[in-house]
């Protein structure tokens, strides 16, 4: 069973913890925390040996700990998730491939694509695809998206390569629910094109960056990030073929961390317990 705290910092957390759980015969398998000085935050992730108990284990956290303490006590490890895309098919495929070999750590409970072009490899690993085009009226068209994912129980929305801005009234509805892939390192190059940007500019390492979906455009609290070295004899085309290896990558770490509970998300920043 994993245990997640966000709260207040004070002397004596970390004691006054490990002995509740001790007094309820929970062994500690690991443990990890974070002190935020700055703002006087306390971060925790415990794995513990049982899972049974939750509820009870969850209400006697909030009673031990300071007032307003974010306690998440999460006795499934495994997750559900809805895909959304549109024709760039590298990252989701990455993502049906582990979710076949039951690596993943959550189960694909559908694709919502913009485009049909991505329905036929779903089908081959039997998941559900559902085309929903976009066409001039955004709020239908979100309205659609929103009728179909209602459709399933789901912890996370991951846009893999869905090339369409959402809107504050959607984002709204699933406030830290939605992770996506930007093919840049954040705060560089957000929009649309960056790999133009970057090669506009001149630039010597290129990125891709996993973050939280907020009301702000590529703003959003950042996962995970990853870079590799650019020259001048990269063209735009070179650019792209070698950023998907690295969005590819960086979404697969995004998503084990956040399924594994390790993101805390505080002020549009995130602490990583990995």
């Amino acid at each position: 069973m994993i245990i997640v705290i966000q709260c207040t910092d004070r002397v004596g957390l970390v004691a006054a913890i490990s002995g509740l759980l001790a007094r309820q015969n929970y062994n500690i398998v690991s443990m990890q925390e974070h002190v935020d000085n700055n703002e006087k935050l306390f971060f925790m992730r415990l794995e513990v040996d049982k899972a049974n108990g939750a509820t009870e284990l969850e209400e006697l956290l909030v009673d031990l700990l300071p007032y307003g303490a974010v306690v998440k006590v999460n006795p499934v490890a495994q997750k559900k998730i809805i895909v959304l895309v549109t024709k760039e098919y590298h990252c989701l495929a990455d993502i049906l491939i582990r979710n076949y070999f039951n690596t993943l750590g959550a189960a694909v409970q559908c694709v919502i694509g913009n485009h049909a072009t991505l329905s036929d490899i779903c089908r081959r690993f039997d998941i559900p695809f559902y085309e929903v085009q976009a066409g001039n009226d955004k709020a239908g068209f979100e309205e659609k998206l929103i009728n179909i994912i209602q459709q399933y129980g789901f912890d996370y929305l991951v846009l893999a390569k869905f090339m369409r801005i959402l809107s504050p009234d959607f984002v709204w509805r699933f406030p830290m629910q939605i992770i996506n892939i930007h093919h840049s390192f954040l705060p560089a190059f957000a929009g649309a094109s960056p790999y133009r940007q970057a090669y506009e500019r001149g630039v010597k390492l290129i990125g891709a960056t996993a973050h939280y979906v907020t009301n702000e455009l590529d703003e959003g609290p950042i996962i995970a990030q990853q870079i590799i070295p650019a020259n001048h004899s990269l063209t735009v085309e070179d650019m792209v073929k070698a950023g998907k290896e690295i969005e590819t990558a960086v979404l697969a770490k995004a998503l084990k961390l956040v399924l594994d509970d390790r993101v805390f998300v505080y002020k549009n920043k995130t602490v990583v317990l990995e």
